[in-house]
């Protein structure tokens, strides 16, 4: 009787769900690799907005908080990302949220993500030429064996 209530306790904690819930310090946006802090009560008025810059393209896993790429962890995929006249885009940028624009400030570089690489088309670029290289290679080096 004592191995089957031990069974069943052992089973019973194997079969239960695991609840994880992942808590930000703080909103922020990605972009090429920085990471800005959304300052959502600080507005930047539209005479101050210049070109757009990138957007929203993933959102951070919410198990691990892992990103890649232009990320956020509050806005949507598509939200767009601006340069604020007379700021360098190394010190903040602003997003566009509803109908005004946001401060964002530069608090860290991103960590580094294998995706970001894959994100990149001059790096796909780069990798097929060295791809492309290695194959040729390896073709010559068995075509001059079998002579």
């Amino acid at each position: 009787m004592k191995k089957i209530s031990l069974f069943f306790v052992l089973f019973t904690f194997m079969i239960s769900s695991s609840v994880q819930a992942l808590s930000w310090a703080y909103l922020f946006v990605v972009w090429e690799g920085k990471v800005y802090e959304v300052k959502q009560e600080e507005i930047v008025a539209n005479s101050e907005i210049g070109k757009s810059i990138g957007e929203v393209r993933t959102i951070p896993d919410d198990m691990t908080g892992d990103y890649y790429g232009n990320a956020s962890n509050y806005y949507p995929k598509g939200t767009k990302y601006y340069e604020i006249m007379g700021t360098s885009t190394s010190s903040a940028i602003a997003v566009k949220e509803d109908n005004q624009w946001v401060k964002a400030v530069f608090v860290h570089k991103a960590p580094f993500h294998i995706m970001n690489i894959f994100s990149n088309v001059f790096s796909l670029v780069v990798i097929g030429v060295i791809l492309f290289i290695v194959i040729g290679a390896i073709i010559r080096t068995k075509k001059s064996k079998n002579l």
